[in-house]
């Protein structure tokens, strides 16, 4: 691993009203994985993307094999061997795995018109069984899991004989099984002499997978580390430059019984079955199960966003038909998709839009006119409020970090005074320090007396927020635990119980000592 493969120094980026990169270094030997971590908007995706050509530097040097080089664009980058493995993954779904891995570059047939397809799957087939891989080159992407979506970037970028490989948050929507196997692969292509850049804000992945670790603060290069010998702890100091716990300050105690939202036998199709349970006031409810088990399907259509099959939905104790978002929204309602990009912001326009996008009415006047300094002062309150990182609100929001993004569509809620908030992977994608203030806020919330649906995958951050934990398997709801109760362990046998009762169903067995007997919720 003594060969240098990559070496960056003195790297400068800015972009209107933000300075990204100050004099910024980087370097990546062969045969390792290294780490690139920081918080949201410390610039390490901005490093990488200079280096994948996506965008060109203000100043400093970048070395590639020993050779100083500029990289002016995606395409010069890819035939130096240099790749990146976005989050947002670039398949077209409509595609063969085998056209999508060789997508502008597909080897021709007699006529120059015509796709050589047999030559085009032979090779694709090539490279998966490189990667000791199961799938078939005429398969349509969209047919794929995200984790086998991803396999066949990796093997994307090494269609291109890449020595570097970039990948940005890997594993944010990958299962534990899924991520082993994502593992091997690395562990693999490193054996080979690939470099690979891994950029995550797990940091507990960084022990099992890493040889060293990069940190970044405020664009800034601040140490690399070895990744064995240093704890977990210590990356994050050296993160946030200030010393953030992991755990989350303590909930506020809740007493209050009123009930606010109650869930009767809800129904759709195989993805929601008989779900009940209820909400208390200045309650943080979490919901907790594995991918597939219906948590944000039950999000979707308390908000309105999905129809259902049947079930009835009671707010303080009366029934409500919500069958639109906007009806949501009237009954004091608010979801924070886990797809924030997607649902719940307009990246192309600025903070002061975003923030007022539920409650554009309490901004015009009688005549339909908007009161353009009423929304500013509004927004600028949560900006604040929320310490959203932003040069002002006429920042557009796709130049925000992850964790900033977050927070204006929280903002936007709160503008519109919702009573009831659904939070559907609140934290996913965001930094360690991020993190710790979205913990802050959801408890200031909730001692305000808001009501808090917390959907999360990660069960040490469901276990630390909730008050009690609701959890789902295939669609049903399998158990509720109060957090005095709740354990990894018991929230995992819930959460894998429908699957446990059915194979023992089908044996005609009895499950009385197999697993705890599901609990049903609020069920009238």
């Amino acid at each position: 691993m003594d060969t240098v493969l990559v070496k960056m120094e003195g790297i400068d980026k800015s972009f209107p009203g933000v300075r990204a990169l100050i004099n910024a270094q980087f370097e990546l030997r062969a045969g390792e994985v290294h780490a690139l971590v920081g918080e949201n908007g410390a610039g390490k995706s901005t490093l990488m993307k200079i280096l994948s050509g996506i965008y060109t530097k203000d100043a400093g040097h970048i070395y590639y094999l020993g050779e100083e080089t500029e990289i002016d664009g995606p395409r010069e980058a890819q035939h130096l061997g240099i790749s990146m493995i976005h989050q947002e993954l670039n398949l077209m779904p409509h595609l063969t795995l085998a056209q999508n891995v060789f997508i502008g570059r597909e080897p021709r047939g007699a006529l120059p018109f015509m796709l050589d397809e047999r030559k085009i799957n032979a090779q694709t087939e090539a490279l998966f069984e490189r990667m000791n891989l199961r799938l078939n080159p005429g398969t349509k992407a969209s047919e794929l899991t995200v984790a086998k979506q991803q396999m066949v970037e990796i093997a994307k970028a090494l269609s291109f004989d890449s020595q570097v490989l970039i990948m940005d948050e890997p594993t944010a929507a990958l299962t534990n099984a899924e991520i082993d196997e994502l593992f091997r692969i690395i562990r693999d292509l490193r054996s080979k002499g690939v470099g690979i850049v891994y950029i995550s804000h797990r940091l507990e992945e960084l022990k099992q997978i890493c040889d060293r670790i990069t940190v970044m603060r405020d664009g800034q290069y601040v140490d690399t580390v070895d990744a064995a010998s240093i704890p977990i702890d210590r990356i994050i100091s050296m993160m946030v430059g200030r010393t953030i716990y992991e755990s989350a300050p303590e909930l506020p105690e809740n007493r209050d019984t009123e009930t606010v939202l109650e869930v009767r036998n809800l129904n759709r199709g195989k993805e929601l079955i008989d779900v009940n349970f209820s909400l208390k006031k200045g309650e943080i409810l979490g919901f907790a199960g594995l991918m597939g088990a219906g948590r944000t399907e039950v999000a979707r259509a308390i908000f309105g966003a999905d129809p259902v099959d049947s079930g009835e939905i009671y707010l303080y104790g009366k029934r409500v038909g919500i069958h639109h978002p906007r009806t949501a929204v009237q009954n004091g309602l608010g979801y924070l998709s886990e797809d924030r990009k997607r649902y719940g912001l307009a990246t192309g326009l600025n903070v002061e839009i975003n923030n007022a996008l539920a409650s554009m009415g309490q901004f015009l006047s009688s005549v339909g006119v908007v009161n353009d300094s009423k929304m500013e002062e509004r927004a600028e309150q949560y900006v604040e409020t929320l310490a959203i990182k932003t040069p002002s609100v006429n920042q557009l929001v796709k130049n925000l970090s992850g964790g900033n993004q977050q927070k204006v569509v929280i903002g936007k809620w709160l503008t519109a005074d919702s009573d009831i908030l659904i939070f559907d992977e609140p934290t996913r994608g965001i930094d360690v320090g991020a993190k710790s203030e979205i913990y802050h806020l959801l408890n200031e919330l909730a001692g305000q007396g808001k009501s808090i649906i917390m959907i999360s995958s990660e069960l040490p951050e469901i276990l630390r927020m909730s008050h009690r934990i609701i959890v789902m398997c295939e669609g049903r709801i399998t158990g509720e635990l109060d957090a005095t109760e709740a354990t990894q362990e018991r929230i995992m046998t819930y959460a894998t119980m429908r699957s446990v009762l059915t194979d023992q169903d089908d044996d005609n067995h009895s499950t009385d000592d197999a697993a705890p007997a599901a609990v049903t919720v609020s069920q009238k």
